[in-house]
């Protein structure tokens, strides 16, 4: 893990979509008046022809998408989490969804880490929303490695999928020679014993600390990365909880619909391991830095750390 290095997704997201248009003439990226926040402004920039401002109307967006791809086309829609999943959610549901359109959906500063912007803007309920549109791939990248690839998986996948950026730098985690990215497949980043802590996006490098905090204190934890929260790597969740017993998930959403839950339903069918969800408690967020919002709502890894004590003992 590279600490001194750190970038935010919403960065990745840019200029992912930017090396796509040099290979694919058919990515089109439509933006919600908000190119400059999104990073699609670099797209803008290299393939100004490609490059549709819907204007504040997200709605319009979805469909102009969903239009789009009939034709061929593989339109990247971009706007904040909270505007692209939620005020956009029936556009998305029935023009793109219910058809399985090959329209992918770049939504930004989503989670708490939005900061300063409070309550109204800090999307914490996105991938609740979206895994339940019958067909759609939730995505949520933990660095700038990852994020890159997941624009160019989602890219090549036929059908729609929604990827989730977040407006702060994160470290890069992934910079190692045998990363490989694949929809559906979790990353096992630390072998361990004692525990299970399945982080996602801004958590994953959280978690990876608590894991050393942890092994100083004699708890050998296991480390999981699931970028790519639906369909969900259930062998890989599925083998690591009956080695240890006791799963941790970690994510900067609400416990209620996200990756927490997603992993209670595979653990509840198979009945192996006992479940703590770290996550936003069924309360809106509040204004503030990401770093200290990270730490009151314990989503950081000294709050991950007591989490995790807590729950084994």
């Amino acid at each position: 893990m590279s600490d001194n290095v750190k970038i935010a997704t919403r960065e990745s997201y840019g200029n992912a979509l930017v090396e796509l248009g040099k290979t694919n003439e058919n990515v089109y990226v439509l933006d919600a008046d908000l190119a400059g926040a999104t990073k699609t402004g670099t797209f803008k920039k290299a393939f100004p022809e490609r490059h549709i401002d819907c204007g504040i109307a997200e709605c319009n967006m979805m469909g102009i998408a969903a239009g789009m791809a009939t034709t061929g086309l593989v339109p990247f829609c971009s706007s904040f989490a909270m505007f692209a999943s939620g005020r956009a959610f029936e556009q998305v549901r029935n023009s793109i969804g219910y058809p399985h359109l090959n329209v992918k959906i770049g939504a930004t500063h989503a989670g708490i880490t939005v900061g300063e912007d409070g309550a109204s803007h800090q999307c914490n309920e996105d991938i609740a929303l979206m895994r339940t549109i019958p067909g759609m791939v939730v995505i949520c990248p933990s660095d700038d490695i990852e994020a890159k690839a997941c624009v160019k998986a989602a890219a090549e996948y036929v059908g729609p999928v929604y990827m989730r950026f977040g407006r702060s730098a994160v470290p890069v985690i992934n910079d190692n020679p045998d990363y490989k990215f694949e929809i559906g497949k979790g990353v096992l980043l630390k072998e361990g014993k004692d525990v299970t802590i399945i982080a996602s996006g801004v958590c994953v490098s959280e978690a990876l600390k608590a894991a050393e905090t942890l092994a100083a204190d004699g708890i050998d934890a296991e480390v999981i990365n699931i970028h790519t929260i639906k369909p969900l790597d259930k062998e890989l969740v599925l083998s690591s909880a009956k080695k240890t017993g006791k799963v941790v998930t970690v994510e900067e959403h609400s416990v209620i619909g996200g990756l927490g839950s997603a992993v209670a339903d595979v653990l509840a069918e198979e009945m192996v391991a006992k479940l703590k969800k770290i996550g936003v408690q069924d309360v809106f967020g509040e204004s503030g830095s990401a770093g200290e919002l990270l730490h009151k709502f314990k989503l950081d890894a000294e709050g991950i750390t007591a989490g995790v004590k807590d729950f084994i003992g």
